[in-house]
């Protein structure tokens, strides 16, 4: 979290309604919450977040004119545990809002965690004359200084002495110097498990006598050696500079436009995107994920890591860098996010925009011999987060034929556990000697507020169609499509089926295009499997988004989370069980789309000691929303050639082409 400093203050500004939360705007919320007395000493801030203007304030705002901006934040008592959810008008230097959140009671639910709690918690554990008692046990005592204790959050297991509590699990790694890599040398089977408010251990788990790895997980050229020198540069340069446009949060490219925001809890946030002047989606984020585990083992049986609602994604975002994390003509924003304290912290370089060439967009060649070509390319908004070993990436991909393609990254050190050298374990796999890395999965929730030609929408679900050999289909030849209309909440609980290349349409209830259909788009899932867990688990209740790919919503102020505002020590039910529990009409309204998506990770050696990217995603493809081909006034590639000297069109036999 090095990157995380200080900023200094200078002034307010007047920023659009859509427009993220500066450091200024920070630091005059903190001001009006220590006015009122709600953040005293022993008071922390677990979360602050924009409270987004209403439907309503932006129908009725103007350019120029004013509109009430406002803060939504946690605000948690450390030495009691009491939170507290406080909404502040920055606008008017006030509290609007402020209620304790009842999380003593069930279901129960805790603030996400405080950076100053992971240290803490590591000083908890080796305070405790029970952790050393173990590690000396184990033969571990000239280990203890450099051990590095991992605080992880702790699921929900029930058990009476961590309900209603402010539990975090801590993990031991061996460090063998200062720069050793601790996640190649688990302490297997030692758990610590931690009441933060008390500041004590309330029990430890020490089961087995396995030994640690000793075998280094270190990635640093110096440890793995000199790199190899038989890769070519390959230089990406746009000479005119490149052809997106940013004022302030607006991005122009093209025919698209959106403003682009940043957020602690669902970092990249994209507002009124549109196409071609027509609107598309009025905000899209990936404002969850949930990361279980498949191991029985005593220290792995209760992760189920929500990194967005337990851990902050916002917050653990990356400082990206020019040439390592984004290459070409770049343009990133900086985001601000409140730190432990509510102080403002500016994270430089959070947001990466560029262009990318993607290959062919289109290409034909004609009887006569006439090859007309034009390349496709991409514009790529983009944003990393490091929670713990894992680092993930989330991009959003937009392309000219108004297709949009979202993509999650994952990639950073896989979590490792110890086990005896060659022998197979049913739930994990042997990376290195001694090193097993458990069976898990990566399961993420898209959040769309879906607005195809404005707010009245409505849901189809497209399935391919067999048509029995018969009267109708007499050759056997012939197939069509089914179309089922997903009227409620409760009917569009859907899965993904790719047997008959299932899509979920979104139309437009009031317009048509030029064939008369409803214009829409098309979301379109790739091959995700959905949670593995058991649907009596526990993290079958907390993480219920992830039990099915798809769940559409009436559009509701606050229904943001598809796991609740707080799945930190959940037993579940919350987010999208209780925005569906009412079974909401969906025809003609204002609709949002959550789709999961995502990787069952089954690890191999290849993976270690760093993961290769693997990637998840899906996209939303224009369906009718356009009359023909939106690209056809694209031009040539600068970069075009033939023997004939006339590009990629009309050289006849003759005309090669960049490929």
């Amino acid at each position: 979290m090095s990157h995380l400093q200080p900023v200094s203050i200078d002034r307010i500004a007047t920023p659009h309604p859509l427009d993220p939360l500066t450091g200024e705007e920070i630091a005059a919320a903190r001001a009006v919450l220590v006015t009122a007395g709600l953040l005293g000493d022993s008071v922390r801030v677990p979360m602050l977040l924009p409270d987004e203007p209403t439907t309503q304030e932006l129908a009725a705002w103007s350019p120029g004119a004013a509109i009430d901006r406002r803060v939504d934040a946690t605000l948690l008592d450390v030495t009691t545990g009491v939170a507290t959810e406080v909404v502040v008008s920055i606008t008017r230097g006030e509290v609007l809002r402020s209620a304790r959140v009842p999380n003593d009671a069930p279901p129960y639910g805790q603030p996400q965690y405080l950076f100053e709690e992971y240290e803490r918690a590591e000083a908890i554990v080796k305070a405790s004359p029970e952790w050393q008692a173990a590690m000396r046990r184990r033969g571990l005592e000239d280990h203890m200084a450099l051990a590095f204790c991992g605080p992880l959050a702790p699921g929900y297991t029930g058990r009476a002495d961590e309900v209603g509590r402010r539990v975090i699990r801590s993990l031991t790694f061996l460090k063998y110097d200062e720069h050793d890599s601790p996640w190649a040398h688990p302490v297997e089977g030692l758990v610590v498990h931690i009441d933060l408010t008390a500041n004590s251990v309330i029990r430890i788990d020490d089961d087995g006598d396995v030994p640690v790895p000793e075998g280094h997980g270190n990635y640093y050229p110096e440890t793995q050696g000199a790199p190899r020198t038989t890769l070519r540069p390959i230089e990406i340069t746009q000479p005119e500079g490149p052809s997106f446009a940013v004022t302030g949060s607006l991005v122009e490219w093209e025919k698209w436009a959106m403003r682009v925001s940043f957020n602690a809890r669902e970092g990249l946030v994209l507002h009124d995107v549109s196409f071609d002047g027509r609107s598309v989606l009025s905000r899209a984020s990936v404002p969850e994920m949930v990361v279980p585990y498949g191991d029985t083992a005593p220290g792995r049986f209760w992760i189920s890591y929500f990194d967005a609602g337990e851990y902050l994604l916002g917050k653990n975002a990356n400082h990206l860098e020019l040439g390592c994390d984004c290459l070409g003509v770049i343009r990133y924003l900086d985001g601000y996010v409140a730190d432990d304290h509510g102080h403002p912290v500016r994270i430089p370089n959070v947001i990466c925009m560029h262009e990318e060439d993607y290959g062919i967009l289109w290409k034909h060649t004609d009887l006569a011999g006439r090859s007309d070509v034009r390349r496709s390319r991409r514009f790529v908004i983009s944003y990393f987060s490091t929670i713990g070993n894992y680092d993930y990436g989330f991009y959003w991909h937009f392309y000219l034929d108004g297709s949009i393609e979202v993509v999650a990254k994952a990639t950073g050190i896989v979590f490792a556990g110890a086990g005896e050298p060659g022998v197979r374990q049913p739930h994990a796999t042997e990376l290195a000697p001694g090193v097993f890395a458990p069976v898990h999965q990566h399961l993420f929730c898209a959040r769309l507020d879906v607005a195809i030609d404005g707010a009245d929408n409505r849901l189809v679900e497209i399935d391919a169609q067999r048509i029995p050999m018969g009267p109708d289909n007499p050759f056997g030849n012939a197939f069509t499509w089914s179309e089922t209309p997903l009227v409620s909440e409760g009917a569009a609980q859907r899965d993904a089926d790719s047997s008959v290349a299932r899509v979920w349409e979104v139309q437009s209830a009031s317009r048509t295009n030029h064939v008369g259909r409803p214009t829409a788009y098309h979301l379109i899932p790739e091959p995700t499997a959905l949670l593995m867990a058991d649907p009596a688990s526990s993290v079958a209740a907390r993480a219920a988004f992830a039990t099915h790919h798809l769940w559409a919503t009436r559009n509701e102020p606050g229904q943001l989370w598809p796991a609740g505002r707080y799945p930190n020590a959940h037993q579940g039910g919350s987010g999208l069980p209780e925005y569906t529990a009412d079974d909401r009409s969906l025809d003609g309204e204002d609709i949002v789309l959550w789709h999961t998506f995502g990787l069952t990770h089954f690890p191999r050696p290849e993976d270690w000691p760093i993961m290769p990217v693997d990637y998840a995603g899906f996209w939303f493809k224009p369906y009718g929303f356009l009359d023909q081909n939106p690209a056809m006034d694209i031009p040539e590639s600068s970069q075009a050639h033939s023997a004939a000297g006339s590009g990629c069109c009309g050289g006849g036999d003759a005309c090669t082409c960049a490929h």
